[in-house]
């Protein structure tokens, strides 16, 4: 069960500029528990002057020591959670391989989506592998960002996405690519022998005590894999914690022994963040600190820093915007100046 203690943010705080200015030098101590005072309420307070901001919740030790809502909907709502999706996908299929519904991340998706397949397949599509989708590195071309909208409006999203050509080679470079991640979906469907909704329910629903909603489906019914999913920031910090917890949930083992490790562990690297990329997780460093976070559009976010036990939740108006408006860039500024210094210091 995750605690709550709410701390009052009436402190006498500054704040933290644009979110960007240095903060004094704290020394490290892994000893520290809770956050210190006066750097929870800054980054509070410059939390709160995000425009795009929505929610945010700081946990601890599995303490919940803050937690707002400055727009939008309330804590346990569930929000669309954009491309944060894929990672509470990669968590599902974590699941389905502890109860035996997949063998493993070498499992071969012929055997699932080869009637999908091109009337001339690639023979490449033959050595697909589980893995090759968990970690974006299907080699398929993108269909993503300019090329996602030929995609969705496809009749059949799995064989549109089979059918694109190979831009790499399956385990090589990463492809970031929605389509990937939407054939975990449709593996996933065609193993367990029900939709993806059903076994996201069965597994992490019910293992976390957490509401699932429905979410889209592509023509054919397969729900949407690596978009759209709608979970509250309570249910995201509680999927969080699973994983900082090395795949358990209040002693009870949820995923696979070995699966975070394994989801945590950098495969391919982002074109454009130069970030690594695991099993739908995101992987970059904080001064010494590593950090794993699920990124959805507009500012979706699950951060888990391990070594110091932290794990916050943030999540944003999923409204499109014209450009790039800096707005992901704060909130994980939030994180680098202003809780990573405070748990540092704790409390």
């Amino acid at each position: 069960m995750i605690r709550r203690e709410l701390l009052a943010s009436g402190l006498g705080a500054t704040g933290l500029a644009a979110c960007g200015d240095a903060l004094p030098a704290v020394a490290a101590s892994p000893a520290t528990t809770g956050l210190d005072p006066a750097l929870l309420a800054q980054t509070l307070e410059t939390a709160a002057s995000l425009p795009k901001l929505h929610a945010i919740v700081i946990a601890r030790d599995g303490v919940v020591l803050a937690e707002r809502v400055y727009r939008g909907p309330g804590l346990d709502t569930p929000v669309n959670i954009k491309s944060a999706s894929k990672s509470v996908l990669a968590g599902i299929a974590g699941m389905a391989i502890g109860r035996g519904v997949l063998e493993g991340p070498d499992q071969l998706i012929a055997p699932f989506l080869s009637d999908q397949f091109p009337a001339d397949p690639d023979p490449k599509l033959a050595t697909l592998t589980v893995g090759h989708l968990l970690s974006m590195q299907a080699g398929l071309a993108s269909t993503s960002g300019a090329d996602y909208g030929a995609w969705v409006s496809s009749p059949n999203w799995v064989r549109y996405a089979l059918a694109q050509p190979f831009e790499a080679e399956p385990g090589g470079r990463m492809i970031y690519s929605t389509g990937t991640s939407h054939l975990l979906s449709a593996v996933l469907t065609r193993a367990a022998g029900r939709s993806t909704l059903a076994l996201a329910r069965e597994t992490l629903g019910e293992a976390l005590d957490i509401e699932i909603p429905s979410w889209p489906a592509d023509p054919q019914g397969i729900y949407f894999g690596g978009n759209d999913m709608r979970l509250s920031p309570r249910a995201l910090l509680a999927f969080g914690e699973l994983y900082r917890n090395d795949g358990l949930h209040e002693g009870a083992r949820v995923l696979p022994e070995g699966w975070v490790e394994t989801s945590w562990r950098g495969r391919g690297t982002s074109r454009w963040s130069g970030n690594p990329y695991g099993y739908g997780w995101w992987i970059r460093q904080s001064g010494a600190h590593d950090v794993f976070f699920a990124w959805g559009y507009g500012g979706q976010m699950i951060f888990v820093t391990p070594d110091l036990s932290l794990t916050v939740v943030m999540t944003s108006s999923p409204e499109p915007v014209a450009a790039r408006d800096g707005h992901v860039d704060a909130l994980h500024r939030l994180l680098d100046v202003g809780l990573i210094p405070a748990a540092r210091r704790g409390a």
